[in-house]
């Protein structure tokens, strides 16, 4: 077994994991592991834009309140006044270093998104925000001698020696790689594709959750997964998504029938909250014998429609969809989730020597429900205090590392491997998805009962390790499904349909907790 010693290891390259990385370097060396190619990440999908309060008409103040109010009591609150006011610094110092944020004359170009009071939405290239932050933290990271890149490495599991992490095992190809590292950030991004609809690309399998959970580490709000309500739905298409901030320049939502009908569902009618949206979309779909309800556009400027979201126009126009022209199947998708990793303001996570950011953490900004565009906020923001404390640590165990042993990759349990990640993914979206009840959610236990000698088998091929983690972050989002016994924010019980008189507590699982697993 390779090892490969390094002061810092950063496992996954989206925004929180550049941004933690440039930090790290200022005080040793740094490698940053990612499963995939470097720019394979939900940072590079991202359209909306990044929410921050530096607009005339806006007031940190003012996106304080925003958050609160979307994260249904939830949040953190001294998280969230981080965020806020940290924010304009972090894209301040992006500006500095070369991002191009779309402009009215000379001013920064702000939009309004749902649940937002205030323009205060930054966008890029029209509808490609996430791919310019991307680019600039590449480029700035390039220029840092201290950080190298390792890419096409899976992560298999922790390096954990008397409570404290020490680095990580990685897979690259057929080989078990050791890097051992005075501090390990984990910003491997989230879990979206544990569900049959998502807007999440491929590589987003819950990775960072689940090593840190066998680890020992602390998980909460794993119950909050939010549904973006407009991803498209066409045949032979992807789920991609149609931006927020669509709705925010006045798209429409039609039902089957052509009908308006959010203002049957709240007095903030397209710009209400994504939780409120995707239910009503769910409602309407039940309610009209559909699969799909419809985005419209068609009553604004078509050189608008196509200035503003060139990527969006262009991606609808190869499946022979013109939204100047016509309206946009859509319907819900997995989109993001608010739990993850419990961390403190500064990204530690329960165990000594690692750290958390991005959307592998819960932070606590989000509470029940993300406000539209603070994830790319919060990446920079959290991402920068992860490295920040993380860069205190600066001693290596001297002790030798355990081998770690895997079975033999087999050809032969390709077929079953995605068998049983389609079993998981249509599990998920059936029985713990936007709509969820006791009945449902212990028929998922159940299922999930019978497959649990998957987790203690040896995977040696990056598919099988993805399908541990998947099942393994699929039963905790279940378990705490259930546990939260109330309706708030993201997470919707028909069963219960009140918060509940324990509403405000927190669910936390960890390894020692949850005996399921």
């Amino acid at each position: 077994m390779q090892n490969i010693e390094t002061d810092y290891l950063v496992i996954g390259s989206g925004v929180a994991g550049l941004r933690a990385a440039i930090e790290l370097a200022k005080k040793g060396s740094v490698l940053i592991a990612t499963k995939d190619a470097p720019k394979e990440s939900s940072t590079e999908y991202a359209q909306g834009g990044v929410a921050v309060a530096l607009s005339d008409e806006d007031e940190v103040g003012i996106h304080f309140e925003d958050t609160i109010k979307a994260g249904d009591g939830l949040c953190r609150e001294d998280a969230v006044k981080v965020l806020v006011e940290e924010g304009p610094s972090r894209i301040l110092e992006l500006i500095e270093w070369g991002a191009e944020f779309d402009k009215e004359g000379a001013k920064l170009d702000f939009t309004i998104e749902g649940a937002h009071s205030r323009r205060r939405v930054l966008h890029s290239h029209g509808d490609s925000t996430g791919r310019e932050l991307e680019r600039v933290l590449t480029a700035k990271a390039a220029q840092l001698k201290n950080i190298k890149s390792l890419a096409y490495c899976t992560a298999l599991d922790l390096i954990v020696d008397g409570g404290v992490c020490r680095g990580a095992y990685l897979l690259r190809g057929a080989e078990v790689v050791s890097v051992t590292a005075s501090a390990t950030v984990l910003a491997t991004g989230g879990a979206g594709q544990v569900y049959s609809r998502t807007t999440n690309p491929a590589v987003t399998t819950g990775d960072g959750i689940a090593i840190a959970y066998r680890a020992g580490a602390l998980l909460e709000d794993m119950e909050f997964v939010q549904f973006h309500p407009t991803a498209l739905f066409a045949p032979s298409a992807p789920q991609f998504l149609l931006s927020e901030a669509m709705r925010g320049e006045g798209a429409l939502l039609r039902n089957i029938q052509k009908e308006r009908f959010m203002q049957d569902y709240h007095p903030d009618k397209e710009l209400a909250s994504r939780d409120i949206v995707s239910r009503a979309i769910i409602s309407e779909m039940v309610r009209t014998g559909s699969n799909h309800v419809y985005l419209d556009l068609t009553h604004l400027e078509a050189g608008f429609i196509k200035k503003r979201f060139p990527r969006i126009y262009t991606t609808c126009l190869r499946y022979d969809i013109d939204i100047t022209k016509e309206m946009v199947p859509v319907s819900p998708a997995a989109h993001y989730l608010m739990g993850g990793v419990k961390t403190d303001l500064n990204g530690a996570t329960s165990i000594a020597g690692l750290f958390t950011a991005g959307e592998t953490a819960c932070t606590g900004v989000h509470g029940a429900n993300r406000l539209a565009s603070n994830s790319l906020l919060e990446g920079l923001v959290y991402g920068y205090r992860a490295g920040a404390a993380a860069s205190a640590l600066s001693s290596r165990s001297s002790a030798p590392v355990p081998e770690y042993i895997t079975g033999k990759a087999d050809a032969k349990e390709g077929n079953r491997i995605e068998e049983t990640r389609s079993i998981i993914r249509r599990l998920m979206w059936d029985k713990t998805g936007i709509i969820r009840c006791g009945k449902s959610l212990s028929e998922a236990e159940t299922v999930f009962a019978g497959l649990k000698p998957l987790l203690h088998g040896k995977p040696a091929s990056r598919r099988a390790v993805e399908l541990v983690n998947m099942l393994t972050v699929s039963m905790i989002i279940t378990r705490a499904a259930l546990l939260r016994k109330g309706s708030i924010g993201a997470h919707y019980r028909s069963d219960c349909k009140e918060p509940g008189t324990d509403w405000q507590n927190h669910v936390t699982i960890s390894r020692e907790s949850f005996f399921g697993l």
